[in-house]
């Protein structure tokens, strides 16, 4: 079955809605800019009242890799998800456990996308205004036929109504969805995250 992802959970009953739903992770954005952000107390917090077998998922841009080391040690999520600028020795410094968001605009350069040595690979709709969280989806049709060699997370866009086509065209891993689930920036909508899941379920 293919992965959910609930990303920009910022409070104890969005976390527990998202996993009664059936959601398989939840992403923590630790980036200051973002409408969606988590304080490092507010998310530990949350994190140690989560039931087992949860992946859980800390979010940043372009953060020192020592920051990254150290907030994971103090909260203990499970995961790196990296949405900046980051090059492929600086994901390496992070070892294994890491996810690589790409921006995609028009194109895929797969030589590019695959000297990244990360567990997964993310792709979001390219944007020069934010990283991620845009509401925004792209071209699914170019990931379709394309043979990665990482798991492939499609995001960017996604809501109840277009996630089983998207699932359709690139069979991916794992879905990750925020603003298309959301009353508003970090408040997820019940009946969308129920409507989002089940949406998933009837594709796969």
């Amino acid at each position: 079955m293919t992965k959910i992802k609930i990303c920009g959970i910022t409070n104890l009953d969005d976390a527990f809605l998202a996993l009664d739903l059936g959601a398989d992770a939840l992403g923590f954005i630790f980036y200051r800019d973002s409408k969606r952000y988590i304080s490092s107390e507010d998310a530990l917090r949350i994190i140690s009242k989560l039931p087992p077998f949860v992946t859980t998922v800390g979010v940043f841009v372009n953060q020192g890799v020592e920051e990254l080391k150290s907030m994971k040690r103090e909260i203990g999520f499970d995961l790196f998800q990296l949405h900046g600028d980051e090059e492929p020795d600086y994901c390496r410094e992070l070892g294994n456990s890491v996810i690589k968001a790409i921006g995609v605009k028009d194109c895929i350069n797969q030589d590019d996308i695959d000297s990244f040595p990360v567990q997964a690979l993310l792709f979001d709709a390219y944007s020069t205004a934010e990283f991620g969280g845009t509401g925004r989806s792209f071209n699914w049709g170019l990931l379709k036929g394309i043979a990665l060699s990482k798991s492939v997370i499609l995001s960017g866009g996604l809501t109840p109504e277009n996630v089983a086509e998207a699932i359709d065209i690139v069979n991916p891993y794992a879905v990750d969805v925020s603003s298309g689930v959301e009353d508003y920036p970090g408040k997820k909508n019940p009946v969308k995250l129920k409507a989002f899941i089940a949406a998933v379920r009837n594709g796969d």
